[in-house]
């Protein structure tokens, strides 16, 4: 949710690219409550349970599945409440609320993983952990465009859509575009299929996931990917660095140990390093 947005379908993260949803919760993790978050010195805003801000859907990062939030944004954090001896629970919210730092600020949510980019911006705002996900993002449009890049999509005065508050939406728009903004991802892929758009800018990972589906993949193309440098933090309010401190740990120690690696080729299918290829 590079949003610049809003783990992977209601309206988070992130999120590169985010946006939309309302304040609807579900627990996702099935680690047992314990004291370890108080021994370590971390007030969570809900006793026994982490507190996750996201936007959904966001597939694969945050999404539905039946009743329970999934994805692999959920699962990263998964990895932290598990070191708390705590539960997750998702709270879906708008992701401009996230970005911005309101939601934790108001006392919504401990942490904020909804696909979100770590800007310099965003850092005045919320304090980021260390990065967990390299994010690129990508150009889906109909078939039979003829458009290979951003400079075709201009050149042939091609209507280009992005979610609104992304980075996606951000670097477009400094490449001198001026898209069309979806309030979240779902309305802009509805707005590439109704004609809205003939072009949309999103995470590649979420496009990629889009066209595993039928119905997508017979109308519409990925017809380049954008180099972004765009990393994934995870969010928590300004000078909570205990917390912070718990959740960098455990996402080195998930990449040592080959968590990470499992968590990632579950979500994507591909090792990490892989994805575009």
């Amino acid at each position: 949710m590079t949003p610049i947005g809003a783990l992977v379908v209601s309206a988070a993260f992130l999120l590169s690219a985010c946006g939309g949803g309302s304040d609807s919760s579900a627990t996702s993790s099935n680690a047992p409550a314990g004291s370890a978050s108080a021994a370590s010195g971390i007030k969570l805003i809900n006793p026994g349970k982490l507190t996750t801000c996201t936007n959904l859907p966001y597939e694969p990062f945050q999404f539905k599945q039946g009743d329970k939030t999934v994805g692999f944004d959920v699962d990263i954090v998964d990895l932290a409440a598990k070191k708390l001896g705590v539960t997750q629970e998702i709270v879906d919210i708008d992701f401009a609320v996230i970005k911005s730092g309101a939601a934790l600020n108001a006392g919504k949510c401990d942490v904020a993983a909804a696909g979100m980019t770590i800007t310099p911006e965003r850092q005045k705002n919320l304090l980021f952990s260390d990065a967990y996900f390299d994010a690129t993002q990508a150009l889906l449009a109909k078939k039979g465009t003829g458009a290979k890049s951003l400079e075709d999509v201009k050149a042939k005065g091609l209507k280009l859509g992005a979610q609104a508050s992304t980075t996606g939406l951000d670097y477009v728009k400094g490449k001198g575009l001026d898209p069309t903004e979806f309030a979240d991802s779902p309305k802009e892929l509805l707005g590439l299929q109704s004609g809205q758009a003939d072009v949309i800018v999103q995470d590649l990972p979420v496009v990629l996931t889009w066209l595993k589906k039928p119905e997508i993949a017979d109308k519409f193309e990925l017809i380049a990917s954008l180099d972004t440098g765009e990393q994934y933090g995870v969010g928590m309010k300004l000078g909570n660095d205990a917390l912070a401190k718990v959740i960098n740990e455990e996402i080195a120690k998930a990449k040592s140990d080959g968590t990470y690696e499992q968590i990632f080729v579950k979500w994507f299918g591909k090792k990490p390093g892989e994805l575009g290829s």
